[in-house]
C-alpha cells in the first residue's frame, strides 16, 4: 500500500515536522556531545530538511563515530553508526517493488521448472515485525520520535545502528500438485523493480501445510465462470430455461465450505450460483434479479473442469422486473429524485489532520494506517497526546479479521451459502478505488493499496483507504433555566474507511475518532440480495417474496474485530486486565426500602474460558479494558470501555455445520493474551477446512490467565437480515458496530465527558471552532 498525493486538491495537506520533535533530535545528540565529538558530524546538519520530501520524515542518516573504531561497525558509548537511512517504516504496507521482489524470490527458489510454472501467488503481506522493533522505529526513526517509548539503560538511551530487513510472508498455491505453502522472505533495500532480479531478497522459511486450501482468487473465478458457460450439459439446462445467450448468464463461484468429506481439502471446489440478465446491452443491469434454480454445478478448480453436474429442477426464471436495475437514470418504470439541492462541504483552509506516510495526526490523537489482502484495513499504534502526561497508548493494532455470512433456508442451494468474506476472499483484495463525492466527502487523503495477483503480478488500488474529517452534530450542550443562556460544542470526528463488494454485497469500514476520546467501529452493509426464485405460487417460511417468482432467504452477517489492546502501556509492559460490568438490582430489603435501587458489578475476568462472554442489553453489560498500574487524579485505575451496539448470536442450531469452522461465533467476546501466530478466529485457513474449532475455540482451552497481561479482545457483532420489500431492487445501508470509550482515562469534568486539557481543538474551517479549557470544560465558541 503507498499514499497518493494531492488526489483531490492542489493543497498540500501534509506539514513538515514540527520544531518540537527536531529540538528533541538536536537534544539527543548534544547530550552525546558532551563526550567531546567533533561538531562537524552533527547529523542534524547532515539531515535533509523533512520539507523537502513531505512523505518521508528522514530518520539520522549517521552519527558520530568514535576516531579508533571501524565506521562500519562502531559505537561509542553505545551508539554505534547509522549504517543506511531507514525508508520504510516497520509497519508501512509492503510497496509494489516490494511485492515484486518478494514474489520473485520465491518463484525463483522453485526446485524445478514445472514447480515455478505453477506457482500461483495467493496473498503477500508484510511480516508485522516484534512491537520492541516498532517502538524502536517510533523512538528514534520515524514520527511520532518519543525515545520515552524504550526503556533507558544505566549508561543513557541505545541507538542501535538501522533497523531489521523488513520481511514479507507469501501464501503460494501450486496448481499442479494441489498443495498450499507458506514462505518467508526478507527483502533488501528495494531500489527498483527492473533490475531483473539483481535485488532480490531472500528466503528466510518456507513450508508447505498440509490438508488446506488457500483464498480463492479473482482470476480463478473468472476462469471458473467461462469454463461452466461453455459445460454441454449446462448449456443445455440454460436453454431449457429459454437462454442461449451466455452472455447473459452471471456466474458467482462460492467456495464450497465444510458439510461433509466429500468436500475434503484434497480437491479445491467450488459451488457456483447461477443468475441471469435479461439484455446484453445493459451492462450494469441487476442480474440477481433473475436467480437460476435448480441446477448443481461442482466445480475442481485446481484443474478447472466441472466434475458434478445435474439439472435438479425445472424453476422458471422470475419476469424481468421494471424496477430491477440500480443504475441511476436507467431504472424502468421508476423516477430518479429531482428534489434534492446540493450540500456541500467546504475546508478553505484545508484539514485539520497532518499526514506524514502512513502516520496521521488529528486533535490529540495519532496512529499509523496499514492494509492487507485479507483485513484490508489496519490501524496501529493508536495513541491520545494528553498534555502534560504525554503520549497515551491505547491499542496497538484494530482491525476486522473475520466475517461469517450463514443463511437461514434449509434448501439447496442456499443451505451451502455461509460465506467466510475474509477468510475465503479477502476483504482487502475485493476493495475498490474510492470515488470523491460520491463514497466521500469534504478534503479528503486518500491511500491506495498494492497486492500480488494469482500469477504474481503487481496490482495496485487506487483511492483504496479515504481519510477525512466529519461535522458530526452536537458534542455536548446545556443551558441554564435561570439565566437562559446556552453552551454548545459542536462534534468533529475523524474518518478511516474502505469499501469492499464481495459477490453481490457491499461492506464499508469505517474506523472514527472523536474529540472526546472515543473510538467508534462502524460497518455499513448494502449492495444487492443473494435471492432465489420460486415455482409459481410457492411461498417459502425462509425468506421474503419481493417480486414475482422471487424471495430473498434469511440470512445472517457476523464480523470480528482484533483488538490489541496497550491501554497506558509501553513496549514490552503487560499491565492490562479485563473487568466484566453488570447493572444489579438491589435485594428488597432495609438497603432498598422503596426498591427502585440499582448498581454496578464488576468482576474480573481471570482466564480465557472465564472470558468466552454474551452481550447482555438486560443488564447493561460491558467491558472495560485497565492498566493495573496507572490511576487518574481521583485513584481510579485507567482504562477504555467496550460499548457493545445492537447484537445477535447465530439462529442455528449447536451442530449446524457452518459452526464446525465458526465456532467464534457462539459468543459475542473473546479475551486472549497475545501471541503472535493467532491472528484468525476460525485458522488461517478456513477454506474446506475440515478441523473442528480450530482458532478462537482451540487457543481458549489454554485457559491462559488473563490477569494482568498483554490484552487481546475478539469481539463478535453481527445483524440478522430479515429481507423487507423495501430492500428490493437496492438494500438500504445499515449500520452496526461498537465503541471504545474512555473510563477513567482523562480526568473529565463531571458535567460532560469531554476530555481534558485539550487545550486547543485545531479546527480551522467554518463549522466550529473552539477556544481553550476552562475548568474542565471546553470554554465558550
Amino acid at each position: 500500500m503507498a499514499t497518493t498525493q494531492e488526489k483531490t486538491t492542489p493543497n498540500c495537506c501534509i506539514k513538515p515536522l514540527n520544531t518540537d520533535t527536531n529540538n528533541k533530535l538536536h537534544q539527543l545528540v548534544h547530550d552525546w556531545k558532551g563526550s567531546g565529538s567533533d561538531p562537524s558530524q552533527d547529523p542534524i546538519r547532515k539531515r535533509e530538511p523533512a520539507a523537502a520530501n513531505p512523505t518521508l520524515i528522514r530518520p539520522l542518516e549517521s552519527l558520530p563515530q568514535s576516531p579508533t573504531t571501524n565506521t562500519s561497525t562502531s559505537s561509542t558509548k553505545g551508539i554505534p553508526v547509522m549504517l543506511r537511512a531507514q525508508s520504510s517504516h516497520p509497519l508501512d504496507p509492503l510497496t509494489a517493488a516490494e511485492i515484486s521482489v518478494a514474489v520473485s524470490t520465491v518463484r525463483a527458489a522453485g526446485a524445478t521448472p514445472e514447480v515455478r510454472d505453477s506457482m500461483r501467488f495467493v496473498e503477500a503481506a508484510l511480516v508485522e515485525p516484534d512491537k520492541q522493533v516498532v517502538a524502536l522505529a517510533d523512538a528514534y526513526f520515524f514520527p511520532p520520535f518519543q525515545p520515552s517509548l524504550l526503556p533507558r539503560t544505566k549508561g543513557g538511551p541505545i541507538i542501535p545502528s538501522k533497523l531489521p530487513p523488513r520481511r514479507a510472508r507469501l501464501v503460494v498455491y501450486n496448481k499442479r500438485s494441489n498443495e498450499t505453502s507458506v514462505w518467508i522472505v526478507e527483502l533488501s533495500e528495494v531500489h527498483a523493480a527492473t533490475r531483473g532480479g539483481h535485488h532480490r531478497g531472500k528466503v528466510i522459511a518456507s513450508k508447505v501445510v498440509p490438508n488446506v486450501q488457500p483464498p480463492m482468487d479473482a482470476e480463478e473465478y473468472a476462469e471458473c465462470e467461462a469454463v461452466v458457460k461453455d459445460f454441454p450439459p449446462f448449456r443445455e439446462a440454460m436453454k431449457k430455461r429459454g437462454i442461449e445467450d451466455m452472455d447473459l448468464v452471471m456466474v458467482d463461484p462460492w467456495c464450497a465450505g465444510y458439510h461433509s468429506e466429500a468436500d475434503a481439502p484434497s480437491r479445491r471446489l467450488a459451488k457456483p450460483l447461477i443468475f441471469c440478465r435479461t439484455e446484453s446491452d445493459c451492462p450494469m443491469e441487476n442480474g440477481y434479479a433473475r436467480p437460476v434454480e435448480g441446477i448443481h454445478v461442482l466445480v475442481d478448480m485446481q484443474n478447472m473442469v466441472v466434475i458434478e453436474f445435474e439439472d435438479r429442477k425445472l424453476v422458471p426464471l422470475p419476469p424481468a422486473d421494471p424496477l430491477r436495475n440500480y443504475t441511476a437514470g436507467e431504472t424502468r418504470g421508476g423516477v430518479d429524485r429531482s428534489d434534492v439541492k446540493p450540500l456541500q462541504i467546504v475546508q478553505p483552509e484545508g484539514p485539520s489532520f497532518r499526514v506524514n506516510g502512513h502516520f496521521v495526526e488529528w486533535q490529540k490523537w495519532n496512529f499509523r494506517i496499514g492494509f492487507t489482502p485479507r483485513e484490508g484495513l489496519i490501524i496501529y499504534s493508536v495513541a491520545y497526546v494528553d498534555g502534560s502526561r504525554g503520549r497515551r497508548p491505547v491499542a496497538h493494532r484494530l482491525s476486522f479479521v473475520e466475517m461469517v455470512v450463514p443463511y437461514g433456508d434449509p434448501n439447496d442451494p442456499h443451505y451451502r451459502k455461509n460465506a467466510f468474506d475474509a477468510g475465503e476472499d479477502g476483504l482487502g483484495k475485493n476493495s475498490h478505488s474510492l470515488k470523491k463525492g460520491c463514497d466521500c466527502l469534504g478534503f479528503i487523503k486518500y491511500f491506495d493499496a498494492h497486492f500480488t495477483n494469482f500469477t504474481g503480478g503487481v496490482e495496485t488500488i487506487e483511492n483504496c483507504v479515504c481519510l477525512h474529517e466529519e461535522d458530526h452534530g452536537i458534542l455536548w450542550k446545556h443551558q441554564d433555566w435561570r439565566t437562559g443562556l446556552a453552551e454548545v460544542r459542536r462534534s468533529r470526528r475523524l474518518s478511516v474507511s474502505f469499501i469492499c463488494t464481495v459477490a453481490n454485497y457491499e461492506y464499508a469500514f469505517f474506523w472514527h475518532f472523536y474529540q472526546d476520546g472515543k473510538i467508534e467501529a462502524e460497518i455499513k452493509l448494502t449492495g444487492i440480495l443473494s435471492l432465489g426464485a420460486l415455482q409459481p405460487g410457492e411461498v417459502r417460511k425462509y425468506g421474503t417474496t419481493i417480486a414475482p417468482g422471487l424471495y430473498a432467504p434469511v440470512h445472517q452477517h457476523f464480523f470480528v474485530a482484533r483488538m490489541d489492546m496497550a491501554v497506558d502501556c509501553k513496549p514490552g509492559e503487560t499491565f492490562n486486565q479485563v473487568v466484566e460490568v453488570n447493572v444489579k438490582v438491589e435485594e428488597p430489603g432495609k438497603n432498598n426500602v422503596h426498591n427502585n435501587a440499582f448498581y454496578a458489578e464488576e468482576e474480573l475476568l481471570r482466564s480465557e474460558l472465564q472470558a468466552m462472554r454474551d452481550c447482555n442489553p438486560l443488564s447493561a453489560r460491558h467491558w472495560i479494558i485497565r492498566n493495573t498500574r496507572t490511576v487518574n487524579r481521583t485513584g481510579q485505575l485507567t482504562g477504555y470501555k467496550l460499548v457493545p451496539g445492537s447484537n445477535c448470536l447465530p439462529l442455528a442450531g449447536s451442530e449446524a455445520k457452518f459452526l464446525r469452522r465458526a465456532a467464534f461465533l457462539k459468543h459475542n467476546l473473546w479475551v486472549t493474551p497475545y501471541a503472535k501466530d493467532e491472528m484468525y478466529p476460525g485458522g488461517e485457513f478456513p477454506n474446506q477446512n475440515p478441523r473442528v474449532g480450530e482458532g478462537l475455540a482451540t487457543w481458549v482451552k489454554q485457559d491462559r490467565s488473563l490477569e494482568e497481561t498483554d490484552i487481546v479482545l475478539w469481539y463478535v457483532f453481527g445483524v440478522t437480515h430479515i429481507p423487507r420489500l423495501e430492500d428490493w431492487p437496492v438494500m438500504p445501508v445499515e449500520h452496526i458496530g461498537f465503541m471504545l470509550m474512555p473510563h477513567g482515562f482523562f480526568n473529565c469534568s463531571p458535567a460532560v465527558d469531554v476530555a481534558p486539557n485539550q487545550s486547543e481543538l485545531d479546527v480551522k474551517d467554518t463549522v466550529v471552532a473552539a477556544k481553550p479549557i476552562q475548568n474542565g470544560l471546553l470554554s465558550k465558541l
